[in-house]
């Protein structure tokens, strides 16, 4: 086990090194860094103050130096003075001219770069954003893991019942509308006075001084639906092949009740392959949560990657993006291990 957890965090490494470089590359494109510079300095500056900007703040050297200079492997490159002070690049992004500039200014060091939106290093607005979307994704978890579960369960007990049928097109529906269809429709019913069901608040920005049932119910609700469906779906498909079992037959034929059937024997057996449908869910609800969080105008981890896109902050974009490659890889890690740990059959080398 210990040489495979070794040989995945490898493979994450490596994984999230080549990706960080895509996203590297196509976030610093010369038109963006020319719309960057004409946003910073203004929108009618020459091409050759353009350039000088360019220089000045440490865009204008070759892409593999700027990207690890980015990393924190590279020192960073700029002009100095003759003290050796650095004068200009990437370490001074955000700092006053005076202030002294640290040669390695980047990942590794804990340099995310600076947000040109929000004008703060990176790091910490990541950190707040993060905070916030997983307040919100761990309540979501709350409501979506033990409902889909227990609505999984009761239709593989009772595989093709009306029971079974109508909580499978109940799961089906929720998996096949997308978080923008359903949150627009709950605002509309719960939380407009259009239909008299003003019982909610339409918008969860006041969620961050304080969550409340009021203004935080909705964007919950909204996320938990979608990925509630998927999950009932694939606990009803192993519950049911459980349920068939020559074990299952055998415990009823020594008069065991159907209660204790499943609960002692085929339920613990049921829910190892949903495991890794539940770790999933974290890199598919980033995706969701973007969605929400701007129909909510909840300032999370989805509303920086939006103002990122839309301000051409490209730290901050790199960063929201990375993070989010992040947070997949490890959740797939999680998933394998965990489900190795549940399933004895499983003998990993």
């Amino acid at each position: 086990m210990i040489g495979f957890i070794l040989g995945r965090l490898g493979a994450m490494v490596l994984s999230a090194l080549c990706m960080s470089f895509v996203v590297f590359m196509l976030t610093n494109l010369a038109p963006n860094l020319e719309k960057l510079a004409k946003t910073q300095a203004g929108a009618r500056i020459t091409d050759a103050e353009v350039a000088r900007w360019l220089e000045k703040n440490g865009y204008a050297e070759p892409m593999l130096r700027r990207y690890g200079e980015w990393l924190g492997v590279l020192p960073a490159a700029g002009a100095t003075d003759a003290a050796g002070k650095v004068l200009g690049g990437r370490c001074l992004r955000g700092r006053p001219d005076p202030a002294p500039a640290p040669r390695f200014c980047g990942v590794l060091q804990g340099d995310w770069g600076y947000s040109t939106k929000f004008r703060q290093p990176v790091a910490g607005v990541i950190a707040e954003r993060l905070k916030r979307t997983g307040v919100l994704m761990g309540w979501a978890f709350a409501v979506m893991v033990p409902l889909a579960l227990a609505i999984g369960v009761l239709a593989g007990m009772r595989e093709g019942s009306a029971l079974d049928r109508g909580l499978s097109t109940f799961s089906i529906a929720t998996t096949s509308t997308p978080e923008y269809v359903s949150g627009v429709i709950f605002v509309a019913l719960f939380a407009s006075s259009m239909v008299g069901l003003k019982w909610f608040t339409g918008s969860a920005k006041s969620a961050v001084d304080g969550v409340t049932f009021h203004n935080f119910t909705l964007p919950v609700v909204t996320v938990a639906l979608y990925g509630m469906g998927y999950i009932a779906r694939m606990t009803r498909a192993s519950m049911a092949e459980v349920m068939t079992a020559q074990y299952i037959r055998t415990a009823r034929l020594k008069g065991l009740s159907f209660r204790a059937v499943v609960l002692r024997h085929a339920l613990r057996n049921a829910l190892i392959a949903p495991f890794t449908v539940i770790m999933l869910q974290f890199p598919w609800l980033l995706t969701g949560v973007v969605i929400v969080e701007a129909l909510f105008v909840y300032p999370g981890f989805g509303d920086a990657l939006v103002q990122g896109a839309q301000n051409n902050d490209i730290d901050l974009l790199l960063a929201v993006s990375v993070v989010a490659v992040i947070v997949v890889l490890a959740t797939q890690l999680l998933s394998d291990i965990g489900y190795a740990a549940l399933n004895p059959r499983i003998r990993v080398a």
